[in-house]
């Protein structure tokens, strides 16, 4: 008899413990099965003048259909700000939620380290399907990822080459060429990615487009696009000289853009990249008129550039919708750092000035997020791996610098979320120096300490340096530096010691450059 009560207390004990595994199983089957799937799309240099959702002269002749799409079913950010405003750095701190000084990725020429933790390798580790179709130019392989299908360097907009991990250590005759439109065949690359996933899991997908990066090109269906348009100039276009706004750099200005055009019209193999709708010439025409040329054609050219993400973008949606994963989906469409279009005379990026400085941010969450909201707060691109971390319900890394914004997009800021973004551009050059600077809601203030610091890809050319500060409520465009006006000499004061406290916080101390140490010690106060 007690052995038969024996046998039945074990036996219900065995049923309980197989009752609590299934139980156990079936928990992170579900959760697993509810985590949000993410595509996270960004194109290169889609300044947010060019959106068509953030305002300005370009507004009404963009062709945005599917970005306002995105924004009226989810959420734009107003204030989402780049680390350090170029290409390779950028998708680095992206990737890593780090500053360029922690992840080791400063310019264009460094490659990003294998072994950092990124937020593709933590979410694969964690049950995620991962993939990265297009723009990668990060210079070693992708790590992380369980597909990838990525352009060759910087990559060409037609007949493009794209890199997979059969082909990655094969000499390049052996590399895949598509016929067609990069833009085209990188969205055609991840549909049909999404196509053939494992469905069982989540998954995290980057669709990165080439596009607007220079030469600016679009597919044959644009090509009356904008015909016999004249746009609108930006206030600052005739911006011929420093003196003219107390700025202290030449930059990079767009008759250089002029000269490459002509360059290329007399000889189309003397250039790096193809440009469309050549010949261009400038004969006989004074520099402003000159410069409104210039002008117009690159805005031509971007938006047209612009237009095809926007039809793509529009595949990509509808893909998800009718496969009814739509709801279900975190949908992010971003650019890697801003551009300039003509403002102060202007093309390209890198500098902390607004054009550059904002990164466009979109956000589609349908299950979370309410459609057709703004938030103003202050997000950095080192912020959007964890923001990731947190919808894949995993533990952020203390290696990540950045805070997931989960939280501010439901309308639940925390008390504490930052008021400043610290920001540092390293690939020095004497037409844009060396820098780095705060922006708060109001105001920006910058230090162009012009060196080199044996960064590669760096000129050895120092420039003197010099103070910048800007009232960005009276001065939006940043056409007068008031470094030297006495009534904000109190304010300036206060930012030198956020500026300072923010270097500190994140580490960018540079105990490595006794050079830099002088000239703080030398500059601070002046």
């Amino acid at each position: 008899m007690k052995r038969d009560f024996l046998k039945y207390i074990l036996l219900l004990a065995s049923l309980i413990i197989l009752a609590g595994c299934n139980t156990g199983q079936k928990e992170v089957e579900e959760k697993e099965n509810n985590r949000p799937n993410i595509l996270f799309i960004m194109s290169d240099d889609h300044t947010s003048q060019a959106w068509g959702i953030y305002g300005g002269i370009l507004t009404d002749y963009v062709q945005n259909l599917n970005i306002k799409r995105l924004a009226d079913e989810g959420m734009v950010l107003n204030n989402v700000y780049c680390t350090n405003s170029i290409c390779v750095p950028s998708r680095a701190a992206i990737l890593t939620g780090q500053y360029s000084h922690k992840n080791g990725v400063y310019t264009l020429d460094d490659p990003f380290p294998k072994d950092s933790l990124n937020i593709a390798k933590l979410l694969r580790e964690n049950g995620y399907q991962t993939a990265i179709i297009g723009k990668w130019h990060l210079k070693t392989e992708p790590q992380g990822f369980d597909h990838y299908n990525i352009l060759f360097d910087q990559g060409r907009y037609w007949d493009p080459i794209l890199r997979t991990v059969e082909n990655f250590h094969k000499k390049s005759e052996e590399w895949d060429v598509h016929k067609g439109f990069s833009t085209d065949i990188i969205t055609d690359l991840s549909i049909d990615w999404l196509k053939k996933r494992d469905r069982e899991k989540p998954f995290l997908l980057f669709t990165h487009f080439k596009a607007t990066h220079e030469p600016f090109d679009f597919p044959e269906r644009f090509n009356d696009l904008y015909e016999d348009i004249v746009f609108p100039e930006p206030a600052s276009l005739l911006d011929f000289s420093p003196k003219t706004t107390g700025r202290s750099f030449k930059g990079l200005k767009l008759e250089s853009m002029g000269e490459n055009w002509v360059r290329s019209t007399a000889d189309p193999d003397s250039w790096w990249c193809k440009y469309p709708e050549l010949p261009f010439s400038i004969v006989g025409l004074d520099s402003i008129a000159v410069r409104k040329k210039i002008y117009q054609k690159l805005v031509r050219d971007f938006l047209r550039s612009g237009a095809a993400i926007d039809d793509n973008i529009g595949k990509l949606l509808d893909y998800l919708d009718e496969s009814d994963m739509g709801d279900n989906t975190v949908v992010i469409y971003t650019a890697d750092q801003g551009y300039f279009l003509g403002e102060h005379g202007f093309y390209d990026k890198r500098i902390i000035y607004e054009e550059s400085l904002q990164m466009p941010f979109v956000i589609r969450y349908p299950k979370e997020i309410s459609a057709g909201n703004r938030i103003e707060d202050i997000i950095l691109n080192i912020d959007f791996a964890s923001l990731l971390a947190d919808y894949a319900e995993v533990t952020i890394p203390k290696s990540f610098q950045g805070k997931s914004f989960r939280p501010n997009l439901n309308g639940k800021t925390p008390s504490d979320w930052r008021k400043s973004a610290y920001y540092r551009y390293w690939q020095h050059m004497d037409y844009w120096p060396g820098h780095f600077g705060i922006r708060n809601e109001d105001y920006k203030l910058i230090f162009f300490y012009g060196r080199s610091l044996g960064m590669t890809r760096t000129s050895k050319n120092s420039t003197e340096p010099v103070w910048e500060f800007f009232d960005l409520k009276k001065d939006p465009y940043e056409t007068y530096n008031a470094y030297n006006d006495p009534d904000y000499k109190e304010i300036i004061s206060e930012m030198k010691i956020e500026l300072q406290n923010q270097r500190e916080l994140v580490g960018d101390t540079d105990t490595n450059y006794p050079e830099m140490k002088e000239i703080i010690n030398n500059y601070w106060n002046e």
